[in-house]
């Protein structure tokens, strides 16, 4: 690169940085990097240090340091979301009714935007419907949602982010979550908590209690921003298949909502007025286009035996509606029905 170009490069960050809406404290340091590289580049110096400061000075424009949605709060809309999305559960609606009105009392009498209360932990087992309920808690709320995978998670460097040292190093997942959701306030699902890696659980769990206490994380530090990020208006929930391998600091800042396993009926009510539905939406093909007779449904939510969750009929369902899908492309029709005669050639 020539001086013309790194000249260029030195102009872009600048401009990058004057434009952005950055913390006062942020800011100036920002500019200190730039005219330390500047220096550095008039005399010589590696470009790769450039590189570096470039990364730095994209993550640390693009993140939404004052962006946020504003909350729907709104109980009544909050309970159609959730009969719409989830049939059954009544306790459990309750309890994230009664979560969220709590949310809305403190916004509307205290006038805090920061979340003051445990965050939800739904514990259970495979396709009971824990991300769904995460998920319909963020449409309830009109927040922008985030899923953050802790399964096989092996270091708390993954969370927080390396020091931008080297060019590989790059922010933790929170602050890569941040960034996906484009606003400070979203709903982060961190998911499966409970299947961290054994020999890194307990610097995980360290960093856990940082996210979920009121008292820390209006400043959240990742190692790469070298900056408290604040994270006190995040709307954290957590998911488990169980609580054996979550530490008890970070289990007393969680509110447990067990998840229950689905009887036969009510996983036929749900395959047909919710998963068949949405898969044909999902595909472009409508309720004309497929009619399953009453007397199949069984062998369909059960071909495998039982299964406490939903996934497995998901995935069955799914089979028969690309079933369907082929059959109506390659011309051999426009609407199939299922029934007792031809359900083994829609199950194989």
């Amino acid at each position: 690169m020539d001086d013309q170009k790194s000249l260029s490069e030195i102009e872009k960050l600048r401009s990058a940085v004057e434009g952005a809406d950055l913390p006062s404290l942020l800011h100036e340091k920002a500019i200190e990097q730039i005219e330390r590289i500047n220096l550095a580049l008039r005399h010589g110096g590696n470009l790769s240090q450039l590189d570096i400061t470039t990364k730095y000075i994209d993550w640390i424009t693009n993140l939404p340091w004052n962006k946020k949605t504003e909350d729907i709060l709104d109980i009544a809309k909050a309970k159609i979301t959730l009969d719409k999305n989830h049939y059954g559960l009544q306790k459990i609606k309750e309890r994230i009714l009664e979560y969220l009105s709590v949310l809305i009392i403190q916004k509307h009498t205290l006038k805090i935007e920061a979340v003051h209360a445990p965050t939800l932990l739904f514990m259970g087992l495979v396709g009971t419907g824990k991300t769904t309920l995460a998920l319909s808690v963020a449409e309830a709320l009109g927040r922008k949602f985030v899923r953050i995978p802790f399964g096989g998670l092996s270091s708390a460097l993954d969370l927080r982010g390396q020091s931008k040292t080297s060019s590989e190093a790059e922010p933790g997942m929170i602050i890569r979550a941040i960034r996906r959701a484009g606003v400070k306030n979203p709903v982060i699902l961190l998911d499966e908590l409970d299947r961290i890696t054994p020999e890194s659980r307990a610097s995980i769990m360290g960093v856990l209690i940082e996210l979920l206490d009121a008292a820390q994380n209006m400043n959240f530090n990742d190692y790469f921003l070298d900056y408290p990020f604040d994270l006190s208006q995040v709307l954290f929930i957590a998911t488990a298949n169980n609580t054996n391998d979550i530490s008890t600091a970070v289990m007393d800042r969680l509110e447990v909502i067990q998840m229950p396993s689905y009887t036969d009926a009510e996983k036929i009510a749900i395959a047909k007025n919710f998963v068949l539905p949405r898969l044909l939406k999902e595909t472009g093909l409508g309720l004309d286009n497929v009619q399953i007779d009453d007397a199949v449904w069984s062998r369909i939510t059960r071909p495998l035996g039982f299964d406490a969750g939903i996934r497995s009929l998901e995935r069955t369902v799914e089979g028969i509606v690309r079933k369907v899908a082929y059959k109506i492309v390659s011309g051999q029709g426009q609407s199939f029905a299922v029934n007792e005669n031809n359900i083994r050639e829609y199950l194989s």
